[in-house]
């Protein structure tokens, strides 16, 4: 396979091969979509409850230790409405439209919001000049040390892994996805989805507070919401931002070569890999988002050559974590301490 570092006619030409030769995986099954909502859904819930029970009965350190594989299952819920926001959950855009909806009462993401900027997202990806809508916040080595004291002092607090992963998240599910600013002149849709998400929310929660009292209600879901949120942001973060991701401006930029030299292949263990719904695969995912996600592995296996492309294991992602400024002369990833500050 030619590197993305090598460029050429080539490489653009097998980038947009690419869709084509993956449309054939693009039908959804509905059982089997039923099957992964109920595989989702039902341990979720009962995980919930056994959190309540541990709470309940005093026991925390079990409550805690519940938390996690019940935020794994809230994870793979939103890669669910991920799915259903490209349509490629079910046949039928209602189907997908209305599992995402109230699946976005349960991950605080209002759906018809979210849909919208990550189709933007993925119409931008890996473009230096369209950035800002649905991704990470990513300056060039240049943009960084031309910035003043304050802006390259602000740029390293929201790169800084206790912000990006810990209160970042934290903010945008609880605060950010509440209310659509940024988005007034994108008309009432952006609103109409953010406050009937909200009203969602705020029946489900009272129904719960009724059931089991607000602060049972806090120390079960407020620990599953939070680990949740951080390991979606995290799983968020390692698909694009590895060292030898690509990025480019726009005259030299291509959708197809974004896609598949942009977006890693974070190659996890089993049992992870299905707990986040194959989204580690997410070259694959860019270069045909409306393969639903239990039919990416079939792709990988009838095309190893996918498997190398942008892979990063489990011990590898925790290297991308420093690497916070794009080198447009060595492009790549670098870290502060490569450009000196």
């Amino acid at each position: 396979m030619t590197s993305p570092q090598t460029g050429g006619t080539d490489a653009a030409a097998e980038a947009r091969a690419w869709p084509q030769i993956l449309a054939r995986y693009r039908e959804p099954s509905t059982g089997r979509g039923v099957l992964e909502i109920a595989v989702t859904v039902l341990p979720l819930v009962a995980l919930w409850a056994l959190v309540w029970t541990a709470v309940h009965f005093g026991y925390w350190w079990l409550g805690l230790l519940l938390a996690l594989p019940a935020a794994g299952f809230l994870v793979r819920l939103f890669l669910i409405q991920h799915d259903c926001s490209h349509g490629a959950f079910f046949r039928h855009r209602q189907a997908n439209d209305w599992i995402g909806r109230i699946a976005g009462v349960v991950t605080l993401t209002p759906y018809g919001l979210w849909r919208r900027d990550h189709a933007l997202h993925h119409a931008s990806t890996g473009n230096l000049d369209r950035r800002g809508i649905g991704d990470i916040d990513t300056l060039t080595v240049d943009e960084y040390t031309a910035r003043s004291f304050w802006g390259r002092l602000r740029y390293r607090l929201y790169r800084h892994p206790l912000v990006m992963f810990g209160i970042g998240p934290a903010y945008l599910f609880f605060l950010q996805h509440r209310l659509p600013f940024g988005q007034m002149r994108a008309g009432w849709r952006p609103w109409a989805s953010a406050m009937a998400t909200n009203a969602g929310i705020a029946l489900a929660a009272a129904a719960l507070i009724w059931l089991i009292g607000l602060q049972a209600f806090l120390l079960v879901h407020l620990p599953i919401m939070l680990l949740a949120a951080s390991l979606g942001v995290w799983l968020f973060y390692v698909q694009h931002q590895f060292a030898r991701t690509s990025w480019d401006r726009h005259e030299d930029w291509t959708l197809h070569g974004a896609a598949l030299h942009g977006s890693s292949h974070y190659d996890l263990p089993g049992f992870l890999r299905w707990i986040t719904a194959n989204i580690g695969m997410h070259h694959v995912h860019h270069l045909c988002s409306t393969i639903p996600y239990y039919r990416l592995p079939r792709v990988m296996r009838d095309h190893p050559q996918l498997r190398d492309i942008g892979r990063l294991t489990l011990g590898q992602s925790l290297r991308c974590v420093p690497l916070v400024l794009w080198d447009e002369r060595r492009r790549r990833l670098v870290s502060f301490r490569d450009i000196g500050h």
